[in-house]
């Protein structure tokens, strides 16, 4: 009995030991999971790109174009009461913003007609906000775009199923896990590049509301001034 005992315990040793390194051998690193999902990758890895720069780029931008309104008009405000208007260009010139260059064109206009001088600013206030829109709108078509795509590997992953049931003429396990992980990695990568899109686009086109809508009260307060004086 006892040479049967040993046996059983360095058996059951053997495969305590050997377990570990089976588990360890079928996990998979991100890579290794990225590559399953096939030449799908590849577009939405590029999308993925085409957004995060984007997204940081314009924050950059908005952020460097939202100065303080309240202090840059209160300064145009004293130098056009004092009747600086070389002074009130210069203060404009030292304020690389989109605020500054709608009243730096007021500016310049005075002595024409209010309508005019109006029509004016508004003019270079619609210029600016294009520059802040630039390149937003493509992080909308990205949201959209993505997904879609992570359905054409799932399509593909499919058709990878059945061509390979009716090759072996077997459904089993083997037939059906290479299209499973095409379809579930394209799938799960084409709704994360999506979401950081639409986030992306949504989030940024509320900071440029926002400068927007400061823009706009500046605006009117510089038309406020031209009349009170």
């Amino acid at each position: 009995m006892t040479p049967f005992l040993l046996q059983i315990t360095t058996t059951a040793a053997d495969t305590a030991t050997a377990l570990p390194t089976t588990a360890a051998d079928s996990d998979l690193s991100l890579i290794d999971l990225i590559l399953k999902g096939g030449w799908i990758m590849i577009p939405l890895f590029i999308l993925s790109v085409i957004s995060v720069y984007i997204i940081i780029e314009r924050y950059i931008t908005i952020r460097r174009a939202a100065v303080n309104p309240e202090s840059f008009m209160n300064g145009i405000r004293n130098l056009m009461v004092k009747g600086d208007l070389q002074g009130a260009k210069m203060l404009c010139a030292q304020n690389p913003s989109p605020l500054a260059r709608m009243i730096e064109k007021g500016i310049r206009r005075i002595g024409l007609p209010l309508k005019d001088i109006e029509a004016s600013v508004e003019n270079v206030g619609k210029i600016e906000i294009a520059r802040l829109e630039k390149n937003i709108s493509i992080l909308g078509i990205i949201a959209g775009i993505a997904p879609m795509l992570g359905f054409v590997g799932t399509i593909i992953g499919v058709i990878k199923i059945f061509y390979a049931i009716s090759a072996t003429g077997d459904f089993g396990i083997a037939q059906i896990s290479g299209g499973l992980y095409t379809k579930m990695v394209t799938s799960a990568a084409g709704l994360i590049v999506g979401i950081i899109a639409h986030v992306g686009y949504h989030w940024l086109s509320i900071m440029v509301e926002r400068l927007v809508f400061r823009m706009e009260n500046s605006a009117i307060e510089f038309m406020d001034i031209l009349q009170d004086n």
